[in-house]
């Protein structure tokens, strides 16, 4: 079975501006095609996602059409840059809008995004990767994500430094490291839930 992954940039700068964050998203992409995963890259900030917990927030909201390729995935993989320690406003919007899953299943009455696995990535040239995979993953698990060992991929810079990822001319082989080890296990994960659904939660 074809297993589909969707990338979420979650940069605060929209197209054409080159973006550290679509390059480690880009990277993971890779990596999952790797295990015979095909791909999809979205810069989320190029789109009008309004505010709101609703599957759709009307007045030309283009959350519907994200939400359409969310739930054809098999694997997200969130990526977000670090401010102020933190994900951006972007993907906390993101987030937001997952929140009306919680009232939705399929018609067999599973949740949406069960069966579903995500993965993280972060850039930042401060800390705060960790702080921002922990928030996330409660986040995506709340709606019905599953998260794979090690789902995690990150490169931070020097401290108060200047250089962003998308600077450094060489693969930073930690992250590539992890990259590699978070696709394997997402892909791994994927096959495993595509092939043996969760159960059906009693009501």
């Amino acid at each position: 079975m074809a297993l589909h992954a969707l990338a979420l940039n979650c940069t605060l700068k929209p197209s054409p501006a080159v973006s550290s964050t679509e390059r480690l998203a880009r990277e993971v992409l890779d990596a999952l095609e790797d295990h015979g995963v095909e791909g999809e890259h979205v810069r989320v900030v190029d789109l009008d996602i309004r505010p709101g917990v609703e599957k759709d927030m009307g007045d030309g909201d283009e959350w519907p059409r994200l939400r359409d390729k969310i739930l054809a995935t098999d694997i997200l993989v969130f990526a977000t840059p670090t401010w102020m320690g933190q994900t951006t406003s972007v993907g906390q919007r993101v987030l937001e809008r997952l929140d009306a899953e919680l009232s939705e299943t399929d018609a067999e009455g599973r949740p949406t995004m069960f069966g579903k696995v995500a993965i993280v990535a972060v850039v930042g040239n401060e800390d705060g990767a960790h702080h921002i995979c922990a928030d996330v993953f409660q986040a995506l698990d709340d709606v019905g994500f599953t998260i794979p060992a090690q789902g995690c991929t990150y490169w931070n810079g020097e401290a108060m430094g200047s250089v962003d990822y998308i600077d450094l001319n060489a693969r930073a082989e930690s992250t590539d490291a992890a990259t590699a080890t978070a696709a394997a296990n997402a892909a791994h994960l994927a096959g495993l839930l595509a092939a043996s659904a969760y159960p059906v939660p009693e009501s």
